[in-house]
């Protein structure tokens, strides 16, 4: 039972009982590779058809700010984790006040307000775009401005393309503004841009970081649509990815599995967004790494040495959105499958709906070019990005 402090040098071992705060597919993948490493979670998630609460040790049905549940986490659980950032960060310094949290409340209220976000990145001395604050109509620059044309994007709970509007004018800003209800924004210049990568890495409490091979990312409709790696970019482009990565990292004094988006414009590097959980862009360690984002994911949480992050083959990862189940039909998983290198990944959910992520595959190999085309055939046949 968690009734004190818990000690954060202590390694945590199985078969404690570890919570997560959120139910989707990247808790429920947090659920198995902590099973395969021989813990128990109790997932705390408000539906009673999460996919992580379905296969979870026990799965709290409640919000995330009920006190009755964080009680109960508090009494049962050694450490907690979450699989999103929009969970109240009032909810993680509770649990902090008695159990290992991981990442810190913090870091996740800084990741959850893109407001805080870009100061952050900024005042950290890393590159980013250029974006003014949005807090009222007096706020936005006139048509003068090298900001236009821009992306205006709501500080809070917009993810997967929500919450943003191109706009190529003051007027086109001010209306979206009213679209978004006055909520404070971030206008941000939208750039040429040349490339989209992404790193996870994983930050122990010791300061020791593991990150994953650079990431190479297109997007349709603004949700995540293909990742291949190792990217397709120079080994200098790579590397300094990771290194900006590390960096921010260590500013943030991170502890925990973190993503970072960055743009590329003219071979120069510039962060776009952080995640402070596994990312949609590293489902591909499941089945090309040695050790995968959610088994690092246990192992900084339960202070065990990070795993290993070697690429041992190459890999193009696709969504699966419930744009696939056309007129409601199961999509034809048996011709996806016919790839014997290809890797199904279901998440469970007991809905389809349009844009809505279902699962994924990743496609493996040792022949890149090879790897790829395998992926955007099964892709086809899936009928993704076809609406």
């Amino acid at each position: 039972m968690a009734t004190e402090q818990v000690d954060l040098k202590k390694v945590l071992t199985a078969p404690a009982m570890l919570g997560m705060l959120g139910g989707g597919q990247l808790g429920r993948f947090f659920v198995i590779a902590a099973h395969e490493m021989g813990y128990q979670v109790t997932v705390l998630d408000p539906d009673k058809n999460s996919p992580a609460g379905k296969i979870a040790d026990v799965h709290i049905c409640a919000n995330y700010d009920e006190v009755g549940a964080l009680k109960q986490i508090a009494k049962t659980c050694v450490a907690v984790t979450t699989e999103f950032e929009n969970v109240p960060a009032k909810s993680l310094e509770k649990l902090a006040e008695s159990l290992i949290v991981r990442p810190s409340a913090a870091c996740v209220a800084i990741a959850q307000n893109r407001v805080l976000e870009k100061s952050f990145i900024k005042d950290a001395g890393l590159p980013v775009a250029p974006f003014a604050v949005i807090n009222s109509t007096n706020d936005f620059p006139n048509d003068s401005s090298t900001l236009y044309p821009a992306i205006l994007k709501v500080a809070r709970f917009g993810y997967d393309g929500k919450g943003q509007a191109r706009v190529k004018s003051q007027a086109e800003a001010l209306r979206a503004f009213a679209d978004f209800k006055q909520e404070a924004c971030v206008l941000e210049q939208m750039l040429p841009l040349d490339l989209e990568v992404s790193i996870v890495l994983a930050r122990d409490e010791k300061g020791n970081v593991a990150a994953f091979p650079t990431a190479e990312n297109s997007h349709l409709n603004g949700i995540l649509d293909v990742s291949i790696v190792p990217a397709r970019c120079s080994e200098v482009l790579k590397a300094n990815a990771q290194t900006l990565a590390k960096k921010l990292a260590e500013k943030l004094g991170y502890v925990g599995v973190l993503g970072v988006e960055f743009f590329v414009v003219s071979n120069q590097l510039l962060v776009n967004e952080i995640a402070p959980r596994p990312h949609n862009s590293g489902h591909y360690t499941i089945d090309a790494c040695v050790t995968n984002q959610f088994e690092q994911q246990v192992r900084v949480m339960t202070g065990l040495p990070l795993g290993d992050t070697g690429l041992h083959s190459n890999a193009a990862m696709v969504n699966i959105l419930g744009d696939s189940w056309v007129n409601k039909a199961e999509p034809a998983w048996n011709k996806a499958l016919a790839h014997t290198n290809l890797k199904l990944h279901l998440y469970g959910k007991h809905e389809p709906r349009i844009g809505r992520k279902m699962g994924h595959f990743t496609v493996i190999g040792q022949d890149k070019q090879a790897v790829l085309n395998a992926a955007l055939i099964a892709r086809s046949e899936l009928h993704i990005g076809e609406s």
